[in-house]
């Protein structure tokens, strides 16, 4: 039985999240399962072996019930599935508020173009790497922040079985391929990860050699994403917005740089030999 205070039954929520109204009303509807089969909090929570103090969180709304939560909870309380059922009522929130929205405009991309610096692109990320690199922000994470934001990260990789399947590039500098974030084991399995993707008919990688001269790409990250109306969006790499630039001149900006850096970058046929040697010295 998890302690008195334990919260392994359930996710963190921003009190600004638009998602805040749909957990509230999770969580009402689960007081009045208890209250109406005679439980006290702590009898509850001891039926489904979690602590009084999460149970009276989740159900104010400040905290999102995990699924094996609600399911815990149905069986608990008799519900016959209606309280499980609920899961797709907080399945979204879950996953932070920019998170869900980056999601959806990846949903209905036909084109996406990412220029990396520093680290490798979310959607090309094992799930080990992507751990290991929440895991040293500063300032440091919860160790439940780190768990939502892996979660939907991994979630956003479904864009590589979309039908009809985007045109996905990347370009990263070598840099990424070179830092053991999470240490060597978890690079290895990266780059052989980045040797899988790199193969798909819709995705082309392309490496940035460090010892270019002549580099377009000095003015940070740059991503571009292109919709089937034919409008196009910018993304900076901000880990506090969501902002997209929309403007025609900003993004015309944006895509001249990128061609420019993919014109500098090796091939993708260079590339993957070059993913290939820097697996072999990892």
């Amino acid at each position: 039985m998890h302690v008195d205070g334990a919260e392994d039954g359930a996710w963190e929520l921003d009190p600004e999240d638009d998602a805040q109204a749909a957990v509230e009303t999770v969580g009402r509807q689960l007081k009045m399962w208890r209250e109406a089969s005679g439980l006290r909090a702590a009898e509850f929570g001891a039926a489904i072996g979690y602590g009084e103090n999460l149970i009276y969180k989740i159900e104010r709304g400040v905290r999102i019930p995990r699924p094996e939560y609600l399911d815990k909870a149905d069986e608990a309380l008799g519900a016959g599935g209606k309280i499980a059922a609920m899961k797709k009522d907080v399945e979204q929130a879950r996953y932070p508020k920019r998170i869900r929205d980056l999601t959806r405009w990846e949903a209905e991309v036909v084109e996406l173009g990412a220029y990396g610096t520093h680290n490798l692109h979310g959607l090309l990320q094992t799930q080990e790497y992507a751990h290991a690199l929440f895991e040293m922000r500063r300032p440091a994470y919860s160790p439940d922040k780190v768990e939502r934001e892996v979660t939907a990260r991994m979630a956003r990789q479904s864009i590589f079985a979309r039908t009809p399947a985007p045109a996905l590039t990347f370009v990263q500098e070598e840099v990424t391929l070179r830092r053991p974030i999470g240490g060597t084991m978890v690079l290895r399995q990266q780059l052989e990860h980045l040797l899988e993707v790199g193969k798909l008919r819709n995705v082309e990688i392309q490496v940035m050699p460090t010892n270019l001269e002549d580099h377009a790409g000095m003015g940070g990250e740059i991503e571009i994403l292109k919709f089937g109306d034919g409008s196009v969006v910018g993304r900076p790499d901000d880990q506090f917005s969501s902002r997209l630039i929309s403007s025609p001149k900003e993004t015309r900006m944006l895509e001249l740089r990128y061609g420019i850096i993919r014109a500098q970058a090796l091939t993708p046929r260079e590339s993957l030999a070059f993913i290939e040697k820097a697996l072999g010295e990892t």
